[in-house]
């Protein structure tokens, strides 16, 4: 007797992983370990992606073991010239880690916490063996993000982490939105690809956003640093518009943040994203004092979170 199977199509980004705890909800995917969807009362605080879409414009992805742009995929470190692939082919750059679309293993699961892990093997362009932890938990006050990350390998390893969420206050467009970035310096960037030119004070210029002005037809792909932190040791940008607010808050490990409004198509939302170090982090210039050397052995935790209404 022929046996009748079932097809069933897997998602894009693999199995997806429900979280919730009162009035929070989010979805975190297998593929990247991906933030794909976080509300508070049944409204979008992340705006994300359907569970059959493909990832694009990097949302809600981890960038890992570096976040933005390596300036023509090529690093020295520990005196050898290392060659990743250009996967930003068109400003010929290499993009936002290696981790973003591998499978990350499932480690624990509960009703208000996911964890999922990956390892990053040599290949061209990286010498070691990194692991990567990644845990989502929900708690009264939002969503947590907590980031190890461990050299199991025999040598230093150069390290970067970022993550790329958007946020969403109910807007129609970007130009609505009034924003707060508590950021005393900004990079000066060329504008043909976007890698860095020189750091420059925010006061006086129009990268000012400490006041929490609106963002009218401002535009934005902007990393910013010297971050004015709260009594808790903690930065926060925030978004408001009428009664909605969302707000992403960076530890001490997240020195960075980088604000995109998303390029011409402006209804897109609002990126931020907290780094540990800006653009082109792994050569010489403004922000390499900011690259991580891990030791054989040696673990690096960050945090950050989300909240809103």
């Amino acid at each position: 007797m022929a046996i009748k199977c079932q097809f069933v199509s897997a998602a894009p980004t693999g199995e997806q992983y429900e979280i919730s705890s009162g009035h929070h909800r989010a979805v975190i995917t297998e593929v990247g370990a991906t933030l794909r969807s976080f509300s508070v009362d049944g409204r979008d605080v992340v705006r994300g992606f359907g569970v059959q879409d493909m990832i694009s414009g990097g949302r809600g992805q981890n960038l890992i073991p570096w976040p933005n742009r390596i300036r023509d995929g090529r690093y020295t470190f520990n005196g050898a010239t290392q060659q990743l692939a250009l996967t930003e082919p068109a400003r010929h750059n290499a993009s936002h880690g290696l981790a973003r679309y591998l499978p990350w293993v499932l480690i624990d699961k509960k009703a208000d916490a996911v964890t999922n892990r990956v390892r990053i093997h040599p290949q061209p362009g990286w010498p070691g063996t990194l692991e990567s932890t990644i845990t989502h938990q929900l708690t009264q006050d939002g969503l947590m993000v907590t980031v190890e990350a461990t050299n199991l390998g025999a040598t230093e390893l150069p390290f970067g982490y970022g993550a790329h969420p958007y946020l969403t206050v109910g807007e129609s467009t970007v130009d609505e939105i009034a924003l707060t970035v508590p950021a005393a310096s900004y990079l000066e960037v060329d504008d043909d690809r976007l890698l860095p030119l020189k750091l420059s004070p925010v006061q006086g210029t129009a990268y000012d956003l400490r006041d929490g002005r609106v963002l009218g037809s401002m535009s934005l792909d902007t990393a910013m640093t010297d971050l004015a932190r709260d009594s808790d040791g903690r930065w926060r940008v925030r978004l408001v518009l009428g009664d909605r607010y969302a707000e992403l808050w960076g530890d001490e490990t997240m020195r960075w943040t980088q604000v995109f409004t998303g390029g011409p198509n402006r209804d897109v939302s609002l990126a931020v994203e907290p780094m540990t170090c800006g653009p082109d982090a792994f050569n010489a210039g403004p922000t390499h004092d900011d690259m991580k050397v891990l030791a054989p052995g040696e673990v690096f935790i960050g945090r950050w979170g989300i909240s809103g209404r």
